[in-house]
């Protein structure tokens, strides 16, 4: 069954080029009314895309706005509860690179990145939150990345941004919950300005933004998942999960005998995962392992 935004309202960052374009245009399509955003700089873009809506008979207006900017994100806000008193949907889209090795990677460059990614995100998501819990439906995306699941050469900053967006989500997914607030996390592999020299030419062909935004779409309709990191790229998706293994127990053993056996039952370690529903699981585990060991 096809996924009806009509009289949704969402607000997408970072939505003038790229990937945000890409997800501006589907959700015009399939009936929401669409806030484009993007830094002031870029506002000229914004308005092209809402053009692009326009023109096959969409609605979306641009606003100019940083992110990182607590007044900016409240007009954002603001001239989205305008249109119709709501905020439907969100998608924390916005974001920089500041690519360098840890070695060559200063503060600056580790802040300006952490700011857009995270920081950013928190601003929105808090700007919407009581809107949406008023009215008792939301749907969230934060943009995630494998450079924050699985590591990239150069990306400290990015990847720790990235990480930290899951551990949101994480959280937020639980809390809102009660009041239809769904928050998922799309990790995306697209062409964008980002992505241009980091890969050949033959390969950044199949990588359209286009071909991501589906996904998207899945996470923003009335049958969206809830709590759920989902990837996709050149029309491959995939789900990833943040597991726990069984493990093993160690007790009072002096420190350094401990230390052995966990090396000793390594593979044991890691075996048997699951998927944990809250974070309280570790400590239950560990102390359900020390009742069975008779501690």
């Amino acid at each position: 069954m096809p996924v009806d935004l009509s009289g949704r309202t969402a607000i997408i960052t970072g939505a003038a080029a790229g990937l945000g374009r890409a997800h501006a245009l589907l959700l015009a399509k399939q009936g929401a009314f669409v806030i484009v955003n993007d830094v002031p700089d870029s506002l000229a873009k914004a308005e092209a895309v809402v053009a692009e809506i326009e023109a096959v008979g969409g609605k979306a207006v641009a606003v100019g706005g940083s992110v990182t900017d607590e007044d900016d994100v409240a007009d954002l806000v603001r001239q989205a509860v305008e249109h119709s008193g709501r905020i439907d949907i969100l998608v924390n889209n916005a974001g920089i690179l500041r690519d360098k090795s840890f070695a060559k990677m200063d503060l600056a460059d580790f802040r300006a990145v952490i700011d857009v990614h995270l920081t950013g995100a928190f601003l929105c998501t808090k700007a919407v939150w009581e809107n949406m819990r008023a009215n008792n439906y939301g749907r969230i995306v934060m943009t995630t990345s494998s450079s924050g699941l699985y590591g990239n050469f150069g990306q400290a900053n990015y990847g720790a941004a990235k990480m930290a967006l899951v551990g949101l989500m994480q959280t937020l997914s639980i809390e809102g919950a009660k009041h239809d607030i769904r928050v998922n996390c799309l990790a995306p592999t697209a062409r964008t300005a980002m992505t241009e020299g980091l890969l050949p030419p033959e390969m950044l062909s199949l990588l359209e933004p286009e071909m991501v935004s589906p996904a998207l779409l899945t996470l923003v309709g009335d049958n969206a998942p809830n709590r759920v990191i989902l990837l996709a790229g050149a029309g491959g998706i995939e789900r990833a999960t943040v597991t726990m293994s069984e493990g093993i127990y160690v007790g009072d053993l002096d420190p350094s005998a401990a230390a052995d056996r966990i090396l000793d039952q390594w593979d044991e370690i890691g075996a048997s995962t699951t998927v944990p529903q809250v974070g309280a699981e570790q400590g239950m585990g560990e102390i359900r392992k020390a009742l069975a060991a008779g501690a």
